[in-house]
């Protein structure tokens, strides 16, 4: 192990003792400082040392001909003094080297995300499609608050809808909550935390008439579908879900309770629907298949249908109803009940909602409904006046 007062001129000609694989030459003046020469001849400075305890570890500080001599012992003695201090350079640089890229975070989040989420596929797609682009390549640890600000501006600039940018603006959220669950190096705070995030109106007001509602369900009795002319009915007479009704399956349809328990809702928990006399008639008229437990499938199948969305296109056009959607008739059959007088609570349990506001979202009063409130208070007043 010589000992020698290493210096540039030193350094510049130093050579591997005869014999070995490399020589070690440690600096007289600062404590571990070293130059390890190699029979191949390459050549790298090092600060060896013990951590706190009592383990002798090793720091390489540069390749010689990567750092200038001067510069190489200013960072040998600022590396001794954090060890004088109780620091470890080796395991600092380890951390740094166990810095994972967003797209090694992602994947992390990805799986444990597989684990519990029935929608992990739409998770995914969002991930791979909107964040991986821009931030895979990155190490966590350079993903900056104002980077990631600048970047929702952007996307936002892209014209995607207000749901599409805040539910990219929460998987990246989500994606550094769990690193900091998972005290992951180089993730010491949410770099999404704190940016402002505009409020999102999903509320349509498209109102279902009575008149449409009848156009939609006989444009439904003509589709190519066969099972077209109990799915929509139904979806209007329960306030169900799509997914919902795909997956019904006969043992949980009670016909003489009237009730239907819908075992996996979006909320997670069960519930349980009652059943109009017009869903019970429909469902007496459904067709049952032998050995299938769903009460709507595919006949061909005998599975839950995947899509029915080209059926519902047509009958919808048919029926001269551009632009409804499926979940518009989830809104209707709310409407239908409150314009009928029945109030929100029970709407709400009807429906599966949690928070007061979402029926409220979902039961509009419609413009017949306010009429009828707006004559009724006119009637009071002028009773009133009379007296």
């Amino acid at each position: 192990m010589p000992k020698v007062r290493l210096d540039h001129a030193f350094c510049l000609t130093a050579q591997c003792e005869p014999g070995k694989k490399k020589t070690d030459y440690y600096d007289t003046a600062i404590t571990g400082f070293l130059l390890e020469v190699r029979a191949s001849g390459n050549r790298a400075y090092y600060l060896r040392f013990q951590d706190a305890h009592g383990d002798q570890r090793q720091h390489r500080i540069a390749g010689y001909g990567d750092l200038t001599f001067d510069k190489a012992r200013k960072e040998a003695q600022r590396l001794r003094s954090e060890v004088v201090l109780g620091g470890n350079p080796a395991e600092k640089k380890a951390e740094r080297k166990a810095v994972p890229t967003y797209a090694e975070l992602a994947q992390k989040h990805l799986d444990y995300a597989k684990t519990y989420q029935r929608s992990y596929d739409t998770t995914e797609m969002y991930v791979r499609r909107h964040i991986l682009p821009r931030w895979g390549k990155t190490y966590v640890s350079e993903i900056a608050q104002p980077d990631v600000a600048k970047w929702l501006a952007e996307k936002a600039e892209e014209r995607l809808a207000p749901a599409t940018l805040e539910k990219i603006r929460i998987l990246l959220n989500r994606s550094f909550e769990l690193a900091l669950r998972w005290n992951t190096p180089g993730v010491l705070r949410n770099p999404v935390k704190g940016i402002p995030r505009k409020p999102i109106n999903n509320a349509r007001d498209r109102y279902l008439t009575a008149a449409e509602a009848k156009r939609l369900l006989g444009a439904c009795a003509q589709s190519a579908n066969p099972q077209m002319k109990f799915l929509i009915p139904l979806l209007l007479y329960t306030g169900a879900r799509l997914s919902e009704l795909l997956q019904a399956q006969w043992k949980d349809i009670d016909l003489e309770k009237r009730q239907w328990l819908i075992p996996v809702t979006k909320n997670g928990s069960a519930r349980r629907a009652a059943l109009s006399q017009a869903a019970i008639d429909i469902l007496s008229a459904v067709p049952r298949f032998d050995k299938c437990p769903y009460v709507v499938p595919n006949p061909k199948t005998k599975k839950p249908f995947v899509s029915i969305k080209h059926a519902w296109q047509t009958a919808r056009d048919d029926a001269k109803l551009p632009g409804l959607r499926l979940h518009d008739l989830r809104h209707a059959s709310a409407t239908f009940l409150a314009a009928s007088g029945v109030d929100l609570l029970t709407i709400g349990r009807q429906l599966g909602h949690r928070d007061y506001k979402s029926t409220l979202r979902y039961a509009k009063t419609t413009h017949d409904t306010l009429l009828a409130a707006v004559d009724a208070g006119a009637k009071n007043m002028h009773a009133s006046s009379q007296l």
